[in-house]
């Protein structure tokens, strides 16, 4: 019984220490084929990094108000999950560096 104790203990900890965020991606239009890839990095990332994802909603294709590497339309993909923040900067360089990715929007939601 004092091993549940501590797990909760640990597991309640660990809740105060996470933030809930917000993820707004738009992603490369003639890779639509890899929207559930990338969809598929974010959810094992914060995972992975004990998180949890809380939703996650696809917008569609939709036109930019201004071009992004030559590109009129993107896959707007919208996502909210639950994260301690020392991962947030880490989460940031992996969307860089992903190539699907035109643009993200990562926000900590009070």
């Amino acid at each position: 019984m004092v091993s549940e104790s501590v797990t909760e203990k640990e597991a309640k900890a660990a809740d105060k220490q996470a933030h809930d965020y917000e993820l707004v991606l738009i992603i490369n239009p003639e890779a639509e084929a890899k929207v559930t890839a990338a969809i598929d990095n974010v959810t094992q990332f914060v995972t992975g990094k004990g998180g949890v994802v809380a939703e996650m909603q696809q917008w569609g294709k939709r036109r930019l108000a201004y071009p992004i590497k030559h590109f009129a339309e993107g896959f707007y993909v919208q996502a909210r999950f639950k994260m301690d923040p020392k991962f947030a900067r880490e989460f940031k360089a992996n969307l860089l560096i992903t190539e699907e990715v035109l643009r993200h929007l990562l926000i900590k939601v009070e």
